[in-house]
Formats: C-alpha cells, sequence, structure tokens
C-alpha cells in the first residue's frame, strides 16, 4: 500500500532557518530516506515553496474563483510531502516517527493512496 505523508510545520519558522539550520535538517532526513529508497519503498518527495506563492481555485462557485494565497484554515501549512510503500499503518506510522525525529516541529499527516499517477515529469 502507498501512503503519502503530509509534512505539515509552521512556515514562518522553518523558511527562518538559517542555511546551516536547514542543512542540518536535510542531512537528518536523508538518513530516513536512504533504507527506504535502498528497499524500494521511497517514492516521490516534494518540498513546496511557501504559502506566499500559492494560488487557489475555490470550487463552490461558478465560474470557480482563482484567489492569491493558500487560505487554508490552518496554523500549519502544508510544507510538502513523500509517497512511501509501506505494508499498513502500523508500518507507515514508524516511517513518520522516523521523519519526526529527523525534522523538528510540526505534523505528519499520514494517508493511504487511492490513486497514484507517477507521470514522467523530471526534475
Amino acid at each position: 500500500m502507498l501512503y503519502a505523508f503530509l509534512c505539515y510545520n509552521n512556515e514562518d519558522a522553518v523558511f527562518s532557518w538559517s542555511q546551516a539550520e536547514d542543512d542540518a535538517v536535510m542531512a537528518k532526513l536523508a538518513e530516513v530516506h536512504k533504507p527506504l529508497s535502498e528497499a524500494g519503498r521511497f517514492g516521490p518527495a516534494v518540498r513546496l515553496m511557501p504559502t506566499t506563492a500559492a494560488t487557489t481555485l475555490r470550487k463552490d462557485s461558478d465560474p470557480p474563483l482563482v484567489l492569491d494565497g493558500p487560505f487554508a484554515e490552518t496554523k500549519e501549512q502544508l510544507l510538502g510531502f513523500y509517497v512511501i510503500e509501506c505494508e499498513d499503518l502500523e508500518a507507515a506510522l514508524d516511517v513518520a516517527k522516523d521523519l519526526a525525529k529527523a525534522n523538528p516541529g510540526g505534523s505528519y499527516e499520514v494517508r493511504p493512496l487511492k490513486l497514484f499517477l507517477p507521470g514522467s515529469l523530471k526534475a
């Protein structure tokens, strides 16, 4: 089963990290990523730009309304996500715990994927 790991945190705090602080967190996360990747379980991972770069399409109007910003009703913002293959929810929560040890603050929402289309986009 594939699980999405949605990474939430306070973006003001995260984007205020010095380059050295950010590099240290990314190095700790790389230690968690490596065994997952070597086991063929690590899918796409994305780090999003700040919410100031977001645009929202509100589907509840006709025509849909396009707004600057994310307009999320939360104190934490979605900063990125992983797709990781896990045997079950318990195994997925183990991965989330490892990620949490490497990345301070915020939370990980763990959600099974119903549909996965990897596409052919290259970074």
